[in-house]
């Protein structure tokens, strides 16, 4: 099952340009992950999760396609990988389990593209509801994830590296991966 491919979203600054000033403006695409993107998906990991993030050993097997039931999607602003996205689709359920985007690129649409191009694959791969885990103390994920139609359905105490609590959250997916009403 494919991601959908060429998805094109919003403009943006260099991505090799971590500050905050826009330097160059070009369209953002959302493809299936592929083994060339290894580094910038590790230095995206460590980037935007820190402690928590996924090393080359865990990475690495994912965007190969060594895992059946993962999937990865990347976000690409002139050749360079913005952003990325990690699927987990086994029957009836989907799990979103990494959502990252570069500094210089957040707050631009990017994470709404990936989000919807996993919501598109998950349904397609034939889940009805698609699951998630985020920071109880990352109040921007939580409204970002509640404004996609994501619910708070438990806590996970102690969850991430550092001890913070995770909550878990869902969303209902209606035929091809859109909103359920």
């Amino acid at each position: 099952m494919g991601w959908p491919d060429g998805v094109a979203g919003p403009t943006g600054p260099d991505p090799r340009d971590h500050g905050a000033v826009p330097t160059t403006s070009s369209p953002v695409t959302v493809r299936p992950g592929r083994d060339a993107d290894l580094d910038a998906v590790v230095d995206l990991e460590r980037v935007c999760l820190g402690r928590d993030a996924w090393g080359e050993a865990l990475v690495a097997p994912g965007l190969a396609g060594d895992l059946p039931t993962v999937s990865y999607a990347v976000a690409v602003a002139a050749d360079d990988v913005v952003g990325h996205a990690v699927l987990s689709a086994v029957g009836d359920v989907a799990e979103l389990q990494r959502i990252g985007v570069a500094p210089a690129w957040r707050r631009r649409g990017v994470a709404g593209l990936l989000l919807a191009a996993v919501v598109e694959h998950a349904g397609a791969a034939g889940a009805d509801r698609l699951l998630l885990e985020v920071r109880e103390d990352n109040g921007p994920a939580l409204a970002f994830y509640a404004r996609h139609g994501f619910e708070e359905l438990a806590r996970r105490r102690r969850y991430y590296a550092d001890g913070a609590t995770a909550v878990v959250m869902q969303r209902g997916l209606g035929g091809a991966g859109r909103m359920a009403p």
